[in-house]
C-alpha cells in the first residue's frame, strides 16, 4: 500500500459506474492496486501466467493499477467487473462516503514489505535509538504515518523524534540521501534493489504484527448478480498465492516477466517476504483482527472518525472457498 492520501471523494466518481451488471463475455482487466509496483499483485501475476482466471471461466488478460487510494477504488468500480484489490483504509473511506461495496477476500495481511531503513553504515540499529532523530514518512493520515506513530509511540519516544512527510517512495530515499532525514520508510521490491546502500533499523511487521494491508471488493449490485465470477477470481487468486508458497522460485521467474524487473530481484523479494512472521498473501480468509488493528491504527492518526465500525455490514464470505470462510 504505497500509502497515498485514503480519504478522497470517491462517490461521485463512481456514481455512474452501475450500467455493466452481467457477467463478462469478453477479456477483461482487474484492478489491482500498485500492479507492477508493490508485492499485492502477485498472486495475480501468477494466476494470470498459469491460466489459473480461464481455468476458473474468467478471462483476464491484463490489470489496472493506479497510485493507490482512492483512484483503485474509483478505477475497480468503473470497470467492466468492478473488482479489485485495494488498499484496506481506501476501502474504508469509500464505504463511508456511501459507495456501495462489499469486502469479498482478505489481499496481504502483514506489513512485512514496508521497512524503515538508515543509510548504510548508520548506528540506527532499533526504533529506541531514534530518541533525538528526524524520520520521514509519505504523508499524514497515511499508513507510514500510522506505522511510524505506533511504533514510536510502543518505545515512549514519539515526543523525542521529529517526523516529516516526505512524500513518494523516490522522494523519501532522496529525502535520506540529502540527510533531511536519519530514517525513512520503504517497500518492496524498492527495498531490496537498493539494500546495498542501506541499513534496516526496523520492519513494520515488528512493531505491528498483525494488521490486513489489502482486501478484495466488488460493487454490491455486480456481486448479487454474479456470484460466480468473483467466485472464480477469489479461487484463480488462491491458487496463484498456494502456488507462490509451493514453487517460490518459478513465482520470482514469474513476477519477473509480469512486472519487468530482474528475475534474482523479483526471487530475493518473495524469499524475504515468505522467510517473515506469519502470512502475507492471504488465501483469501478474512483476518477479522489485522482488520480492526488497521482501523484503530487510521483512528489514532485521524484518518478515520473514532467509534465501532460494523464488519458485518460490509463483509460478505459467500463467495470464498467453505475452507476460507470464518
Amino acid at each position: 500500500m504505497k500509502f497515498a492520501h485514503p480519504l478522497r471523494n470517491i462517490s461521485a466518481a463512481v456514481a455512474f459506474a452501475a450500467a455493466v451488471i452481467s457477467a463478462p463475455a469478453s477479456a477483461v482487466n482487474l484492478t489491482v492496486t500498485h500492479w507492477a509496483d508493490g508485492m499485492y499483485g502477485t498472486p495475480f501475476a501468477v494466476a494470470l501466467e498459469k491460466g489459473y482466471f480461464k481455468e476458473a471461466g474468467v478471462d483476464v488478460t491484463g490489470f489496472i493499477t493506479s497510485a493507490g487510494g482512492g483512484t483503485t477504488v474509483r478505477n475497480a468500480m468503473a470497470s467492466e467487473i468492478p473488482y479489485g484489490e485495494v488498499a484496506l483504509p481506501a476501502a474504508i473511506a469509500a464505504l463511508k462516503q456511501g459507495v456501495d461495496l462489499t469486502i469479498v477476500h482478505a489481499g496481504v495481511v502483514s506489513l512485512a514489505d514496508l521497512y524503515w531503513v538508515a543509510k548504510a553504515g548508520s548506528p540506527l540499529n532499533s526504533v529506541a535509538d531514534l530518541k533525538g532523530k528526524k524520520l520521514g514518512y509519505s504523508s499524514p493520515k497515511s499508513v507510514t504515518d500510522m506505522v511510524s506513530t505506533i511504533a514510536l509511540q510502543k518505545n515512549n519516544i514519539l515526543a523525542n523524534v521529529e517526523r516529516k512527510s516526505v512524500g513518494t517512495l523516490s522522494s523519501a530515499l532522496t529525502a535520506l540521501r540529502q540527510d533531511a532525514v536519519d530514517v525513512v520508510y520503504t517497500t518492496e521490491p524498492a527495498y531490496s534493489r537498493e539494500k546495498a546502500t542501506l541499513k534496516t533499523v526496523f520492519r513494520s511487521s515488528d512493531a505491528i504484527a498483525n494488521v490486513t494491508q489489502t482486501v478484495g471488493i466488488v460493487r454490491t449490485d455486480y456481486l448479487k448478480k454474479n456470484p460466480g465470477v468473483i467466485k472464480a477470481i477469489i479461487a484463480a487468486r488462491r491458487k496463484g498465492v498456494d502456488f507462490i508458497l509451493a514453487n517460490p522460485n518459478e513465482a520470482g521467474d514469474i513476477l519477473a516477466r509480469q512486472y519487468k524487473m530482474p528475475p534474482e530481484l523479483a526471487k530475493t523479494v518473495i524469499a524475504g517476504i515468505l522467510a517473515s512472521k506469519g502470512t502475507y498473501w492471504s488465501q483469501g480468509k478474512l483476518d477479522y483482527e489485522g482488520m480492526n488493528a488497521m482501523l484503530a491504527g487510521l483512528q489514532i492518526v485521524k484518518a478515520v472518525e473514532p467509534g465501532p465500525f460494523d464488519w458485518n455490514k460490509i463483509v460478505d464470505e459467500s463467495a470464498l472457498p467453505a475452507d476460507q470462510r470464518k
